[in-house]
């Protein structure tokens, strides 16, 4: 087996859990090599061990684009949706072959309008989520329409289109809906709204999702995934299901529930006991 390891906090090279877990998978007769910022992915990897916490793990989505290699996300930092695996027990699951793959929906943003061919360059695929918000001030007017249906226009600081992976990301502090990864949906969710009568929308994963926007300022943040820069109120953008999906593994004690009760304290009550 061949396998990619990418460490993008490069602080913690030397940290003895990041080269315990290089050291035993070589000694588990594995050819390793690690992943540098540039990106460089050899020919022949069977996997890609993403070392960090969920940014690290976004990152690794980005570099890894329609390749199809898995990806292991390993946790070395706070919370770990996405990264939920301690180095301990990674590497003798793996050689074991007690894992799965599961197919994560990737989001994909094709631009229109002013500033759109400035954004040749930006990888427009997200795991988690695309977004529009406010550089400045004043609150955005959102114009969305679901497969040309127009929605009521959204008064808020922006609008993020998220996957049911991101569904514990961003779109969950904005008060979207916890939805389990395998769920063939996307969520539509105002960022902060002016408005009481507006609530985050699921739609079906085969939908297209066209977003322009009515502002004051001249600039809006884009961001896709850990990605972000300013662009145009002009801009135009549709957001829809990527022709291709991440594969990520699963370890066979891996659960999306107990990652909530976990991680997130779901359903925290002293009269539930431990």
């Amino acid at each position: 087996m061949k396998v990619a390891i990418y460490l993008r906090n490069r602080r913690l090279e030397n940290d003895a859990r990041y080269l315990g877990l290089i050291g035993k998978f070589a000694s588990g007769g594995c050819g390793v090599y690690e992943v540098k910022e540039d990106g460089r992915i050899e020919d022949g990897t069977d996997i890609f061990v993403s070392v960090g916490g969920d940014g690290t793990f976004l990152s690794s989505a980005a570099m890894i684009g329609s390749r199809g290699i898995p990806v292991l996300g390993v946790n070395l930092g706070r919370l770990g949706f996405l990264s939920e695996n301690t180095p301990d027990e990674v590497v003798g699951e793996v050689l074991a072959g007690k894992y799965t793959i599961e197919e994560r929906t990737l989001l994909k943003a094709v631009f229109a309008g002013e500033g759109a061919e400035s954004l040749e360059d930006l990888y427009p695929y997200a795991l988690n989520e695309i977004t529009l918000h406010r550089a400045g001030p004043a609150m955005l007017g959102v114009d969305v329409s679901i497969d040309g249906n127009p929605l009521p226009t959204y008064w808020a600081d922006g609008l993020l289109v998220a996957t049911s992976s991101g569904s514990t990301a961003y779109s969950l502090s904005v008060g979207g809906p916890i939805v389990m990864p395998e769920s063939k949906v996307l969520i539509v969710s105002p960022i902060s709204p002016h408005n009481l009568n507006v609530r985050p929308l699921v739609v079906p994963d085969t939908s297209r999702i066209s977003l322009s926007l009515r502002a004051r300022d001249e600039k809006v943040f884009l961001t896709v995934d850990n990605r972000s820069l300013e662009v145009p109120k002009g801009l135009r953008m549709e957001v829809s299901m990527a022709q291709f999906s991440l594969k990520r593994v699963r370890l066979y004690g891996s659960n999306f529930i107990k990652a909530l009760t976990s991680k997130l304290f779901w359903g925290e009550d002293i009269r539930n006991g431990r």
